[in-house]
Order: C-alpha cells, then structure tokens, then sequence
C-alpha cells in the first residue's frame, strides 16, 4: 500500500469514528474529497477485514468491531495514574499549584492520585479519601453527564451538608452550579468544601466517552475572576489531553 493510499485510509477511518450513526458513500466521498469509487475501494477492503461495518437497511458504513480486538491491548494496560501523571505534572508547572486527581465511587469522590507544589499547600493523607460531589470541583466535574434526577438520587443518599459558609446545600442551587460546569466544560470550587481553599476542576473521559474521573488545580492565595476563568480553562485543556490518551475522541 502507498503512502498516499495509507494516508487516505486513516482519513476515512477518523471521519467514520466521529460519526457513529454512519455515512453513507457519497457522504464519505464528500467529506473526504475522493471519487466514489475510490472510497468503494477503499471502504470494501476494510469492511473484509471488520474495521468497517455497512448497514443492510441504510447502507450506511461505521467503524466496526475489528477495531475492539486491535485496541484491546492497549486499553487493557492503562492506568489512570500512569496515564495522568505526566499531564498533572505539566499543569502543576504552568499554573504553580498542586494538582489532584480523583473518580467516583459510590456516590463520592475518592483522591486516586496527587502532584504537590511546595506552596505550603501539602495533604500527606489525600489518597484514597472520600469527599462529598456537592462542594467539591472534582465532584461537580464527575457529575457534568448525570441528569437532573440522577443528581438528586445522589443528593437524596448523600444529603449535602454545609462545609462553609459558601457551601449551597440546596439542591436547585447544586443543579444549576453544575450544569453551568456542563456548558463551560470546567468546574470551581471557591471555598465551599473549606476556608480559604479554592479550586478547579475539569472531567477525564475515555474511549467510550464516559467521564472516569477528574483532575482538579488547588490553591489558596486570593485570584481574581479573571485568573480563575483562565485556570479553569487551562484545567479543562489537560483534562482534554489526558482524555485523547484514553482513547477519547472529541466531536
């Protein structure tokens, strides 16, 4: 095969992935600028050996199940700690603050990993504890996909409780704080889990695209509105890059 065949061929495979409903031929030639034939050509070929699957009713091509079997391996050795360290530790570098990662588990978010800055800012015994989703940056980013009703099931096991005097215990408040974690794609926590402690925070999904878990920036000093929308921000890019790496693909 050419390079120039081969080069065409991961074309239309990264197309295919960002639509999981399928395309159909003309659709594909389309998109990717090739003649029809061309991309018959090429489409059959990978439709022989599984990598694309085509719709009997639709005729619709997708990305099929051959491609489980070639990723497997490496989805099986992944490692969340692993696998976010290196960002962690390029974020902690650039903003200057420690950063944590989290995931969550029965209902509650549980620190799995942690890159300290010598700030003065040192928790020796974060790993493996538990903190509530309410008041928490790594919380509300861990619940960016639930609905509405999932949310309150949680708030009904878990009643949220006041950590501060910042702390919105009442559920509509907690809702639309986290749907507007939804829409800028990062989360905040300004002192509402303790005093003088602020943070932000920004969802890890994998291949699937569900959310596994969050890494979160913490510090203590005073930042401006401005500084913090910036973080966040920044957050959201690594948790972005941390994502990819896990197989996620944005669409």
């Amino acid at each position: 095969m050419s390079v120039q065949a081969l080069d065409r061929t991961f074309d239309l495979l990264e197309l295919l992935a960002h639509f999981p409903e399928g395309l159909g031929l003309s659709d594909v030639s389309i998109k990717i600028g090739l003649h029809k034939s061309t991309v018959h050509r090429l489409l059959g070929s990978l439709k022989d050996r599984g990598y694309i699957e085509q719709d009997e009713d639709s005729s619709r091509y997708r990305i099929g199940v051959a491609f489980i079997a070639l990723a497997a391996p490496y989805l099986n050795q992944l490692d969340l700690k692993t696998v976010t360290e290196p960002e962690m530790r390029r974020l902690s570098d650039k903003i200057g603050v420690t950063v944590y990662m989290a995931t969550l588990r029965d209902d509650e978010v549980v620190y799995l990993n942690k890159v300290e800055r010598y700030d003065g800012f040192r928790r020796f015994d974060i790993i493996g504890r538990h903190v509530p989703v309410h008041c928490t940056s790594l919380g509300k980013s861990l619940l960016i996909d639930h609905t509405p009703n999932q949310i309150r099931d949680i708030l009904i096991r878990h009643p949220p409780v006041n950590k501060t005097t910042r702390t919105r215990t009442r559920v509509d408040d907690i809702l639309a704080d986290i749907e507007l974690c939804r829409i800028r794609g990062w989360s905040s926590d300004l002192e509402e889990h303790e005093e003088g402690v602020n943070c932000v925070g920004a969802p890890i999904r994998d291949y699937r695209g569900r959310i596994v878990a969050a890494i979160s920036a913490v510090w203590r000093s005073l930042r401006s509105g401005e500084e913090i929308e910036k973080s966040g921000r920044t957050v959201a890019v690594s948790a972005g890059e941390i994502s990819k790496k896990l197989g996620y693909i944005p669409d």
